[in-house]
């Protein structure tokens, strides 16, 4: 997803505006390209038909009688599947200068190989834990599957790193340029998997055009408890605010905004990793 605005008309309205992108340098709308509306403003267009590992050159475009202008050219590299420890494959998205994950993690492993403690009805005291740990929703396995595991905050800043060989957890700034460069006020609109399969009805104005596909996994309270999961999700940020507190970033099926948030880092939340620079 690569974005665009533009700020003026010149003589004539524009008729037609969006990206495109190549394989060769200077990419102009006789290659690939996207087509996002028309006149002012901003924009933000899905680039597709992607050969993995390979670089890629693209720009904005605007149409007028007058002939089509292009914005500054970006270089990129399209991505491929990433496996954890585990061997779970997650998909990846480039969104403005940000590569994601598609997937919440799902790793029982730290990369070097050291189990993460797993905190079930047989396991230790989830409330008591002042170390990493992880565990399904409810106990059970398949909604670990389908929604990610979550994690506290001990092993989301595990030296040992729960993310793929390199990605990692995101701080909380780099969450919030990844909000900023979607438009705060619609963010979670963007990045929420669209329909009602997993979110909570209306799941409202959810569109999911940044490919991001967020899930809501609900969380594990400090007591033990579980909540929420497909209404909200809730996804950790590696920094902390305090001794005791963490930053995360949420989502509500109610809700067009993705909004940050400070919780006891005992929490367990969702997990989604952004690739190392």
């Amino acid at each position: 997803m690569i974005g665009g605005n533009v700020i003026s008309e010149g003589s004539s309205p524009v008729t037609a505006r969006g990206i495109c992108w190549s394989t060769a340098t200077n990419p102009t709308t006789d290659d690939f390209k996207t087509i996002n509306g028309l006149g002012l403003g901003t924009f933000v267009g899905i680039v597709k038909k992607l050969i993995p590992n390979t670089k890629y050159y693209a720009r904005a475009y605007a149409t007028n009688l007058v002939g089509t202008v292009y914005g500054n050219e970006i270089l990129f590299t399209a991505q491929e599947t990433v496996k954890d420890i585990d061997g779970n494959v997650y998909h990846t998205i480039i969104i403005g200068t940000q590569v994601w994950l598609v997937e919440n993690l799902k790793t029982t492993k730290y990369s070097n190989g050291d189990l993460i403690i797993r905190s079930d009805a047989s396991g230790p005291l989830w409330s008591g834990l002042s170390s990493g740990a992880y565990c399904s929703y409810n106990d059970d396995q398949n909604k670990g599957n389908t929604y990610g595991h979550l994690y506290n905050w001990y092993a989301v800043s595990d030296s040992r790193n729960i993310a793929p060989v390199g990605w990692h957890v995101p701080t909380n700034a780099e969450w919030l340029i990844l909000i900023n460069y979607l438009g705060a006020s619609e963010a979670a609109s963007k990045l929420k998997e669209s329909g009602t399969s997993h979110w909570t009805s209306p799941n409202e104005g959810a569109n999911n055009i940044s490919g991001f596909t967020a899930l809501p996994g609900g969380h594990r309270g400090i007591d033990g408890t579980y909540a929420s999961i497909e209404s909200y999700g809730n996804w950790w940020a590696s920094d902390q605010s305090d001794i005791t507190n963490a930053n995360d970033f949420y989502m509500c099926y109610a809700y067009h905004d993705g909004r940050s948030n400070i919780n006891d880092k005992r929490f367990g939340f969702s997990v989604r990793c952004v690739k190392d620079e």
